[in-house]
């Protein structure tokens, strides 16, 4: 695997870990406001999407994908971002978030300014979830790595 020293994904998760594989790792990010906030992070130290062959970007679409359907069938959000940045942190990752009406930037980014106030109580309601969220999170991970394994 390749790694690179001053690469904090590299260095270390990045957040909560939910799931490893071989080829990717998917976290739940620590992002204040926003506990439905997980990332899809490539393991090997790569910079851009198109740095993977066809087979492994893929394997990384299909992985953004279980996650968000997971968040979809148990969060039933408003939205689900995705985004793909790394202007900050040059290592391929996916952002996948839950997003809902009363959140205290939507319908703007995480990333703008706050539209209203954080509402503390949806967001305790949220947070309470989510070790449930992230178990079912790693057992359609392993599902989904095992069929992927027999194609």
């Amino acid at each position: 695997m390749t790694v690179a020293a001053s690469c904090p994904l590299c260095a270390e998760e990045g957040g909560l870990p939910v799931w490893c594989g071989r080829q990717l790792r998917v976290i739940r990010a620590q992002e204040e406001g926003f506990p439905a906030f997980y990332r899809v992070v490539w393991n090997a130290h790569v910079a851009e999407f198109s740095d993977l062959d066809a087979a492994a970007r893929r394997h990384c679409m299909d992985a953004v994908a279980e996650v968000e359907r997971v968040l979809r069938a148990r969060l039933a959000p408003d939205k689900i971002n995705l985004a793909a940045l790394g202007n900050m942190v040059p290592h391929l990752h996916w952002h996948v978030i839950a997003r809902f009406a009363w959140d205290s930037h939507f319908p703007a980014a995480v990333w703008a300014p706050a539209q209203r106030p954080c509402d503390a109580q949806r967001m305790a309601e949220l947070a309470a979830q989510l070790p449930a969220i992230d178990a079912q999170l790693a057992q359609a991970l392993d599902a989904w790595q095992s069929r992927e394994s027999i194609h």
